[in-house]
């Protein structure tokens, strides 16, 4: 019967690893929050036109029906309808609805800024880049 031995250095490496680990001095894996953090304050590039575009959704009422909405200027803007926060980066439990910020033709392809309303709570976040980060309003 022949027994598998693992060479002792091999052993020594191995626990020295882990106890760096242990130590701090590696690194170790750490799971996503469920929640992603979200900036207290609107200060990025966008804010001030989500600001005014989130006031004309107010006055509409924010509409649930996904599709293109008439807007003062002429132009179009898209309500999204349900925002379905599917990677878990707003508050689990909430409702939300997805709302583009800039007006444009009908039709018109759709751009990354987008205003996502908390129907919950009433909060409302701006998202510069199509969901990857939020900023409250």
């Amino acid at each position: 019967m022949k027994h598998n031995r693992i060479n002792p250095v091999i052993k020594l490496l191995v626990a020295a690893f882990a106890v760096l680990g242990l130590l701090g001095g590696g690194s170790a894996v750490v799971a996503p929050s469920a929640t992603a953090a979200v900036a207290q304050a609107c200060d990025v590039n966008g804010c001030d036109e989500a600001r005014s575009s989130n006031e004309i959704w107010a006055s509409l009422n924010y509409p649930s029906e996904r599709g293109w909405v008439d807007w003062p200027d002429g132009q179009c803007n898209f309500a999204g309808g349900t925002y379905n926060n599917y990677e878990g980066q707003l508050p689990e439990g909430h409702s939300y609805l997805e709302f583009d910020v800039t007006p444009r033709e009908c039709g018109a392809q759709r751009q990354a800024y987008r205003l996502i309303v908390d129907t919950t709570t009433n909060e409302v976040y701006f998202s510069p880049d199509h969901y990857e980060t939020f900023h409250l309003l």
